[in-house]
């Protein structure tokens, strides 16, 4: 187990990446740090109502993805001539069966999540840890105060 000492402490992530990024910039071995976060908590954002409809749009175009991955295989198989038709085929009916798919997952709950959701997770607070044989280096490189003594694995 190897042994990590807090280098700085940031109050968000992008301050970490900041202290992370200066070490890197001055050619600090980065794969010696860790970016650890304390107090974790979840936050899902709510980002708008989900109808029938609008699920059975983005099923339709997970559906066209699907499609085109279909036609670019048929494409190794079949002879270059037909591709076209192969790739309109293949397009239209990903999107049918997605849209169709998408439409009857979301008739399914019976209106127990009506609304579509971005879910990220957020720290209180964020330690920069260096591993300590290297922490020395990275202070003098990022010129900041001296480090917390206590272990940090």
């Amino acid at each position: 187990m190897t042994d990590y000492r807090v280098l700085q402490s940031a109050p968000d992530y992008s301050v970490a990446q900041e202290i992370v990024d200066r070490l890197s910039d001055r050619g600090f071995p980065v794969e010696r740090v860790r970016i650890v976060g304390s107090g974790l908590r979840s936050i899902e954002q709510v980002t708008g109502r989900m109808t029938t409809g609008k699920a059975a749009g983005r099923g339709a175009l997970a559906g066209l993805w699907f499609g085109l991955l279909l036609a670019i295989l048929f494409l190794i198989l079949a002879p270059l001539a037909s591709f076209l038709w192969i790739l309109v085929w293949s397009l239209g009916f990903g999107a049918l069966w997605g849209a169709l798919f998408g439409a009857i997952g979301h008739a399914a709950t019976g209106g127990r999540r009506d609304f579509s959701s971005v879910q990220t997770m957020e720290a209180d607070s964020y330690d920069v840890l260096v591993e300590s044989t290297h922490l020395d280096e990275a202070v003098q490189l990022i010129g900041g105060p001296a480090p917390r003594t206590d272990l940090q694995s």
